[in-house]
C-alpha cells in the first residue's frame, strides 16, 4: 500500500487497490458512432476507479495520458492519477462536456468516448446501457441512453404501482356502479 498526498485537501491518502472495470466497447474494426463504449464504475472516487479503466485501456488502445469528466456526477476530481507506470491527468469541463461521458486521451491513437454509468444502478439497467453504447453507428449521446433509461425505469415503476393497485382492490367501478357490479339504485330492493 502507499500513501500519497492530495495537494488540494493536504491530506495524506491510503491507495486501496482498484476493483476490476465493468467496460463493454464498440467491437474492433467496427465504425464506433458517437461513443466507443461505456464504463461501470463502482464508485464516484475517480482517483480509485481510473488506475483499472487505464489497465484496461493502455493495451487496447495506447496509453492513456488524459481524462476528461464533467464534475457534475464527481465529488473530487483529482488533478493527476497514478497508474501503472504513468501519471493521467484528469481535465475538468463542465459546460462543454455531457455530464455522463467520460473523454479519453491518447497521443499515439487519439480520442474515445465512453458512457459513464452511475455506480448505483442495477445490473439489468447497467447492461442495457453498456449494449446500447457500444453498439456501432450508434448516434445516440451519453445523455440520450441516460434519458432513455430513467423512461424505461419510470415506466416499469408505473406498471408495478398499477399492478400493486389493482391487488388492493382493483380499478374503481364506473360511474352508478357499486364493487358488486349492480347499479346503486338495485342494491337497495
Amino acid at each position: 500500500m502507499s500513501a500519497t498526498i492530495d495537494a488540494r485537501t493536504a491530506t495524506i491518502r491510503e491507495r486501496r487497490p482498484s476493483p476490476p472495470a465493468r467496460l463493454s466497447l464498440t467491437p474492433a474494426g467496427r465504425i464506433p458512432g458517437l461513443l466507443n463504449g461505456a464504463w461501470w464504475p463502482h464508485s464516484r472516487d475517480l482517483y480509485r476507479e481510473l488506475p483499472a479503466l487505464t489497465e484496461v485501456l493502455d493495451g487496447r488502445w495506447g496509453r492513456i495520458t488524459r481524462v476528461s469528466v464533467n464534475p457534475v456526477h464527481w465529488p473530487v476530481v483529482p488533478r493527476k492519477v497514478p497508474v501503472s507506470g504513468h501519471t493521467v491527468h484528469v481535465g475538468r469541463f463542465t459546460g462543454e462536456q455531457d455530464p455522463h461521458t467520460l473523454i479519453l486521451l491518447s497521443y499515439t491513437v487519439g480520442r474515445w468516448d465512453l458512457l459513464v454509468i452511475p455506480p448505483e444502478t442495477d445490473a439489468p439497467a447497467a447492461a442495457r446501457l453498456m449494449s446500447a453504447a457500444a453498439a456501432p453507428g450508434t448516434l445516440r449521446t451519453s445523455s440520450d441512453l441516460m434519458a432513455d433509461e430513467d423512461t424505461i425505469r419510470e415506466e416499469a415503476e408505473s406498471r408495478a404501482q398499477e399492478e400493486e393497485w389493482e391487488t388492493e382492490g382493483g380499478p374503481a367501478p364506473p360511474a352508478g356502479a357499486s364493487r358488486t357490479g349492480l347499479p346503486r339504485s338495485a342494491q337497495g330492493r
